[in-house]
């Protein structure tokens, strides 16, 4: 019997201690076989991971703290990952992944936890991505939510997006935001989601979740379809494509609450991303639009911590108000930034607030500071005013 354990190659001296991986082992199949999945996505649960990945040529890799460790075992072979996959697949998703190149679905590990899953093909063989859903659902306080933010959720309608860089945690909180909406008020939320990653129950509201691939082909056929039943409020798993923009804008402006991610940074950016996926002559229509339905962009960032293991959110926040309307409107988005550092009479945070607040704190490293603020300067700006203030 075989024993695999995570890689202990040293961590940068900016990584603490009680954030380096543990060691730890688990068995493996006789004659070189290789352990079954179950044994993998145990470790995970076991060890508070956020990822694992299966690729040909390298031993199983898991995130903590969002760093990548390698186990100490042999290097997977194509028939490995074969064998893997069809552990946590169905014949008609392996199919998929290997006729379409990939294949996204949510798998259940021993009832209580939840992956969500990608199977793909690289350079003709199969690779698995698997991601941990947390059990619990947070609470907007739990991830360190602006407290205006709030007030977004009791809107009769109106577009609010949440961005920011792939693993963020904009799931987590959009799924906070519609467990408060699920149990605060007697609304008929529709979900589209690739897959579907938090299990809602009906509570105070109804609660209907459709998979793309599932229950319906593509977020922009869910989000129509669903614009004919009933809804109050909407989620679209994500804004990818033009078609389900431009439907969100739609539904926002018809009476409608819509949330939704895109995988930018910053509000100036994300509204210049959503106008600039339009052909040029919509372009200032779909700015007007903008200007009246974006209610708020909320971005977000997960910062490694200093003063115990795991990662912090950091978040800057934009609420719509008559200045923002009329910049998104004349197209000078890149003002955005501006109106939001001196925006919070109006529940604005800016993210280079955020992270001063933080490092201040004692939370963060000051080099992490400048390494995730939008506007270096302005920050730096920051943090002098308010060392010199303690002092």
């Amino acid at each position: 019997m075989a024993l695999f354990g995570l890689g202990k190659s040293p961590a940068p001296d900016s990584v603490p201690a009680a954030q380096q991986a543990p060691f730890f082992a688990v068995p493996t199949g006789g004659r070189g076989a290789f352990a079954p999945v179950e044994h993998l996505l145990s470790l995970v649960v076991e060890h508070n991971c956020s990822d694992l990945h299966l690729s040909v040529g390298t031993p199983p890799c898991v995130r903590m703290h969002g760093r990548l460790r390698k186990m100490e075992t042999r290097a997977l072979l194509p028939e490995d990952l074969e064998k893997l996959v069809t552990e946590i697949a169905t014949p008609g998703q392996l199919d998929r992944a290997k006729n379409e190149g990939s294949v996204d679905f949510a798998y259940s590990f021993r009832e209580r936890n939840r992956f969500r899953c990608s199977i793909y093909l690289q350079k003709g063989t199969l690779a698995i991505a698997m991601r941990l859903i947390p059990r619990k659902m947070l609470s907007l306080d739990e991830i360190g939510m602006p407290p205006s933010v709030r007030s977004l959720l009791t809107l009769p309608r109106g577009l609010v997006l949440v961005t920011g860089p792939t693993g963020s945690g904009k799931t987590t909180s959009l799924a906070a935001m519609l467990d408060i909406i699920n149990r605060s008020a007697s609304a008929h939320i529709i979900s589209i989601e690739d897959p579907i990653e938090y299990i809602h129950e009906h509570q105070g509201g109804i609660v209907h979740q459709r998979e793309v691939g599932a229950d319906v082909p593509s977020f922009a056929d869910g989000l129509r379809r669903a614009l004919r039943q009933d809804p109050d409020v909407i989620l679209v798993g994500e804004m990818r494509d033009l078609e389900t923009m431009e439907t969100a804008i739609t539904a926002a402006e018809t009476g409608h609450l819509v949330f939704s991610t895109l995988h930018t940074t910053g509000a100036g950016r994300t509204v210049d991303r959503i106008v600039d996926a339009f052909p040029a002559h919509q372009q200032e229509q779909v700015r007007v639009q903008l200007a009246s339905n974006l209610r708020a962009v909320i971005s977000q960032l997960l910062v490694p911590r200093i003063d115990r293991p795991g990662r912090i959110a950091v978040f800057e926040v934009m609420m719509l108000t008559h200045s923002i309307g009329a910049l998104i409107r004349d197209n000078k988005t890149f003002r955005i930034a501006t109106e939001i550092q001196t925006g919070h009479k109006h529940g604005m945070v800016s993210l280079e607030a955020s992270l001063v607040d933080l490092y201040l704190a004692g939370v963060i490293a000051r080099e992490e500071v400048f390494a995730k603020a939008q506007d270096a300067e302005m920050a730096a700006q920051l943090l002098a005013g308010r060392e010199s203030t303690r002092r």
